[in-house]
């Protein structure tokens, strides 16, 4: 028997053939059928079942005789019950704890209630059961927006900025068997004329597969592969030509086999069609790692086919299961995120262009990879928008979506890293202020003078200079935060101590003071009130209207009235 065959299965009759071979009966749906399917799997017969339970028949105690009463059992029901106030009688068992617990056993049906009433319910507990089990994850970008059910998404300001690429990785992931999934481009969400002119190409798709510690960017990483929608594959940031391309209402399959012989075969299919084996990692570079399936979209909506009992769109390889019909002990539940604001925080950077603020994040997230840090910075963003047209456009679109994606986060449990300058004490505390709720947390990279000046040399190489002008003002106007119980939880300076810092700050001020041009001060203009002059002579004309009087008008009712007579013998 076939896990489909099993899953089609009735809960009484699951009930009816788990009692046949001698397995509990109880449970919701999901679990009679994973512990018939796993008896099933174990290879065993019925006839092997008959055996065995003719043996426990064999050893089970003899009836009492006649006249002796056997002791009554305490029969359990599916209620709750106050725990509290319960003591076990038995030497040696366990102290109860206190609370209400739910305590497992036979639900008594209501007799004015038909079967199919409790069979619904147990089919709608089975489906919720399994639905949350695949869902888009909070292991997604900010900017990538979860349809309602969690099996589609899409970029969430494709309007606004439709150069940035949003993705997102699933709930679950693998690392043995063989394992596929399917996911339907839905449809192009193009731009306006304007903004079309600016993106060369208006969208794009990837697909594929990666570790839970890789970057969002599908294929930019060594070890995140991917099927790339122009008919390319993708990864470490290398493309080859690879397959065809996909349109509007393609599916795409991919599959991943995790063979015997120390490597994984990951391949892709359109429309059904193999288009081959892409990539072919070995099991010793993931460590043991699962993989995660991965998506990653520009101005495009997709859809995850992510119910277990749905057919697929298209048949699957021999020998492969899809996904959703994985059994438990197959797949790995990626770290959970923070469920509410309390759980989650918020890491503030402050300090100068080029002190570090970037990279003593980034290691930051590397020691703390379970808490799935979401990085919100310009830079991240600019790495979001991979073919995006000129910088300084890039540069200004990812300035305006950050200030969106902040307030978005405010309202979003999970755990945050502001990279930016923060260097106003107005801008820190408007922030700080918006994650109220959060456990919030000020990080201060500030270096020594000559540290400082050689990060920021590297910083100026590998990107646009800073102009010195900017510069100076930055350091004039900067202000490093002091500890207000009220904005934040902690305070810490990670380069030098907060009087050292202070200190050079200080000294930073007063050399750009000196160093910038003077302000050149505006005269103002007096401007001299004078009086209207006042209009002289007779004031406007208006026309006249010349109406005849009702008086003139000719009197209809006065006018004698002539008979004329008409001779018709002329016309005789």
């Amino acid at each position: 028997m076939k896990l489909t065959e099993v899953k089609k299965l009735k809960v009484a009759e699951l009930r009816s053939r788990l009692k046949e071979v001698g397995l509990d009966s109880r449970g919701l749906k999901a679990e009679l059928v994973d512990r018939l399917w796993t008896f099933l799997e174990t290879g065993q017969t019925w006839a092997d079942t008959e055996t065995r339970l003719n043996q426990q028949h064999d050893r089970e105690p003899t009836p009492p005789e006649p006249g002796v009463t056997e002791p009554r059992r305490p029969h359990s029901t599916g209620e709750f019950t106050e725990t509290g106030t319960q003591t076990d009688t038995e030497a040696g068992g366990d102290t109860p704890q206190r609370g209400h617990e739910l305590v497992s056993g036979p639900v008594a049906e209501d007799p004015g209630r038909g079967r199919a009433f409790y069979e619904f319910k147990e089919e709608m507990r089975y489906k919720r059961h399994f639905k949350c089990l695949f869902l888009l994850t909070d292991d997604s970008h900010l900017h990538f927006e979860v349809g309602p059910d969690g099996s589609c998404g899409q970029p969430r300001f494709w309007a606004e900025f439709p150069s940035l690429w949003s993705g997102s990785r699933l709930t679950h992931g693998v690392f043995q068997g063989r394992v596929g999934f399917e996911v339907r481009l839905e449809r192009k969400l193009l731009p306006t004329q304007t903004e079309l002119q600016e993106v060369a190409k208006p969208y794009g798709l990837r697909i594929g597969w990666s570790v839970a510690d890789a970057s969002l960017l599908l294929g930019e990483d060594e070890l995140s592969f991917a099927y790339d929608g122009r008919g390319k594959k993708v990864s470490g940031g290398r493309e080859e030509d690879f397959g065809e391309p996909c349109s509007e209402g393609d599916i795409i399959g991919c599959y991943a086999s995790f063979s015997t012989d120390d490597a994984v075969h990951l391949s892709f299919f359109k429309n059904g069609c193999f288009m081959g084996v892409a990539f072919c990692p070995s099991t010793s570079v993931l460590h043991g790692r699962p993989l995660f399936p991965h998506i990653f979209c520009k101005s495009c909506s997709v859809r995850l086919l992510l119910e277990p009992t749905s057919p697929p769109w298209y048949p699957s390889p021999p020998g492969f299961t899809t996904l959703a019909s994985l059994p438990a002990r197959h797949r790995v539940r990626s770290t959970l995120a923070p469920s509410s604001q309390a759980l989650g925080e918020v890491l503030l950077m402050v300090g100068l262009p080029g002190s570090g603020k970037s990279h003593w994040a980034r290691t930051h997230m590397k020691q703390h990879t379970e808490k799935h840090y979401r990085l919100l910075g310009t830079e991240e963003l600019l790495a979001c928008m991979i073919s995006g047209g000129q910088r300084d456009s890039r540069l200004q679109q990812a300035s305006q979506c950050l200030t969106d994606l902040i307030k978005i986060a405010a309202q979003t449990p999970g755990n945050y890293i502001l990279d930016q300058c923060n260097t106003h004490f107005s801008a820190r505390r408007h922030k700080l202020k918006l994650f109220t709720g959060f456990r919030r947390w000020v990080v201060v990279v500030f270096p020594s003078a000559d540290e400082w000046k050689r990060r920021l040399s590297q910083h100026q190489m590998s990107e646009e200079q800073i102009p010195e002008t900017a510069l100076l003002k930055l350091q004039v106007s900067c202000s490093l935060p002091e500890q207000q119980t009220e904005l934040m939880e902690e305070l810490q300076y990670v380069e030098l101590p907060q009087d050292h810092a202070q200190t050079l700050l200080l000294e930073y001020k007063n050399c750009a003071r000196r160093l910038l041009p003077p302000i050149p001060k505006q005269e103002k203009k007096h401007r001299f009130h004078k009086k209207r002059p006042q209009r002289f002579g007779p004031p406007t004309s208006h026309r006249l209207l010349n109406m005849q009087s009702w008086n003139q008008h000719p009197r209809y009712g006065n006018t004698s009235y002539q008979d004329q007579s008409y001779n018709y013998n002329n016309y005789s």
